[in-house]
């Protein structure tokens, strides 16, 4: 991808390239989860084979990365919390409530398994890290994780999940704040800590 893409020709990239991942996303889940016969799983492997060669056929030397539209937007398309254009990327669509919170609804899959039937604890830990840091970011100064302290206090249950975090306080450039996840119960499985740092805008 050469230069800065309009809104619109940014729009028409997601248009093309989103269907594409969720059908990635429900391919690495069936994976997992699939009981088909040999010669099921045999064609499967050589229709995969061939649209790994189809996609190849032009590709970016560098990740994605974080890349600017021509009037200011940001594309993370690749980033692995929220990339539209990233199959592993669950992804999340962090909202901010009246409040300031911030506010993830979301369903984890076999995909993101660790103990039988539970969220593994170093996804817990992405999605309270992309979260709390929402709670951070200010126009044009994004933030960056300084610390993170994550507290597992029960089994976080693979399905729907509820991911919360606000500001607990602010000094200078940090920003700290606190969150948690939960079930659809409202079980706290998973609550965090962090401290989110500004990086100072060079002259």
């Amino acid at each position: 991808m050469s230069g800065p893409l309009t809104p619109e020709e940014a729009q028409r990239t997601e248009d093309l390239y989103g269907p594409l991942t969720q059908s990635l996303r429900k391919l690495i889940d069936v994976a997992i989860r699939s009981e088909a016969d040999e010669p099921d799983v045999a064609r499967a492997h050589e229709l995969i084979e061939h649209a790994i060669e189809l996609l190849s056929a032009r590709l970016d030397p560098e990740p994605f990365g974080v890349r600017k539209t021509t009037d200011g937007g940001t594309l993370t398309w690749g980033n692995v919390a929220i990339g539209v254009r990233n199959a592993i990327a669950p992804p999340l669509q962090v909202r901010h409530d009246e409040t300031g919170r911030a506010i993830a609804e979301l369903t984890l899959g076999a995909a993101y398994e660790g103990p039988p039937g539970q969220v593994h604890g170093g996804v817990c830990a992405l999605l309270l890290d992309h979260v709390l840091g929402a709670t951070a970011h200010r126009p044009g100064r994004p933030a960056v994780t300084g610390t993170l302290t994550v507290r597992y206090l029960a089994p976080t249950p693979l399905g729907p999940l509820h991911v919360e975090a606000w500001i607990d306080r602010e000094e200078g450039s940090k920003t700290f704040a606190v969150g948690h996840i939960t079930n659809t119960d409202g079980t706290a499985s998973v609550r965090a800590e962090g401290v989110f740092i500004r990086p100072k805008v060079r002259a």
